[in-house]
């Protein structure tokens, strides 16, 4: 789903603006949404921003199109190469972690890009965050090109080789402020709507045979807590003071069921919906919070298998036991 015009013979050298135009940024809200981000991508080779030549500087990066989209717009008025790898569509943060953005990739896409023929240097600049799947020194041994990791973010690209290509400590650290996170719920929030239509299926079913009926309250109340955990969960992520995101958005999501069942009255007059509420809901913010594990800097894989281990077991029995409850209160 290229917006580049790209293909053709992997050792052409494709020529590409740096200015976004507007269907680069209505692919990007796309992806933001969930909408076709498995096949958001470019072919991989090399790519040429402005009049490069031999000496020229090479920057490294994945074939996720919204990656090579932030790295291409911050090199404006620069003159030089990207060679994307083939990460199979992922940024460089997670094709790092699954191996695609790795040291096997990088030499065999040196090589059939021909790059030695093309700069008379051996430097590759490599986001920092793709430095898990690399092995420096093989990359040297098998192909002759030194790895220098510049910094996490591409907008500090031009102080990085305005300094000689060294990388302050300012450029070193990764943040992951408020803004970064909000960006990232659409992904989250999409995915759990679209479960959301299965729940809302079954509780029309069920409204046929329904004592008292599930209506407008039920719906607020049910979509506050799939906000809690796919967007308000994330925005607080380091202010809640615990550490495993399942807990966070556990936490905040008993805050947000405990104020609508007693604004709704279900507490303490109706004591079935009540409790079903308070064992569901908090438990559906729970598992959504726990998703953004893989969206978040906070994380390790290790911490994230442990947690999962932990917290799906009991995350699937609450809100089995709140079912019942509210299919005896409401139903039965």
């Amino acid at each position: 789903m290229s917006e580049c015009g790209c293909g053709g013979d992997p050792k052409e050298i494709r020529n590409i603006p740096t200015e976004l135009r507007f269907g680069d940024r209505i692919g990007a809200l796309k992806v933001r949404l969930g909408i076709g981000r498995d096949s958001y991508k470019i072919p991989p080779g090399l790519y040429s921003v402005g009049t490069p030549n031999g000496t020229s500087p090479v920057f490294v990066s994945a074939n996720y199109k919204l990656t090579f989209d932030s790295l291409r717009k911050e090199l404006g008025g620069l003159d030089c190469y990207i060679l994307i790898l083939d990460t199979k569509g992922i940024n460089v943060w997670c094709a790092a972690g699954k191996g695609t953005f790795g040291t096997e990739e990088l030499v065999n896409r040196i090589a059939k890009t021909g790059l030695s023929e093309v700069v008379s240097h051996r430097d590759l600049i490599l986001p920092q965050l793709g430095a898990p799947g690399m092995c420096a020194h093989e990359v040297k041994r098998r192909s002759g090109f030194n790895v220098i990791y510049g910094p996490v973010r591409a907008s500090d690209i031009k102080k990085f080789l305005a300094a000689g290509m060294e990388a302050t400590p300012e450029m070193r650290t990764v943040k992951f402020t408020a803004r970064d996170r909000t960006v990232l719920t659409p992904m989250e929030f999409i995915p759990g709507m679209k479960l959301s239509m299965l729940v809302f299926g079954m509780l029309f079913l069920a409204n046929f045979i329904a004592k008292e009926p599930f209506g407008t309250h039920d719906l607020y109340i049910y979509l506050g807590a799939v906000i809690v955990g796919t967007v308000i969960t994330p925005i607080l992520l380091p202010i809640i003071p615990v550490s495993a995101f399942s807990l966070k958005g556990w936490i905040l999501g008993v805050c947000w069921t405990a104020y609508a069942v007693w604004a709704y009255g279900w507490l303490p007059d109706d004591l079935l919906t009540a409790f079903g509420y308070l064992l569901v809901l908090p438990s559906l913010s729970a598992f959504f919070a726990m998703n953004f594990t893989g969206a978040s800097t906070y994380t390790s894989f290790s911490g994230v298998i442990r947690e999962m281990r932990m917290a799906v077991p009991i995350i699937f029995v609450t809100i089995a036991v709140g079912a019942v409850l509210l299919f005896i209160g409401r139903v039965i």
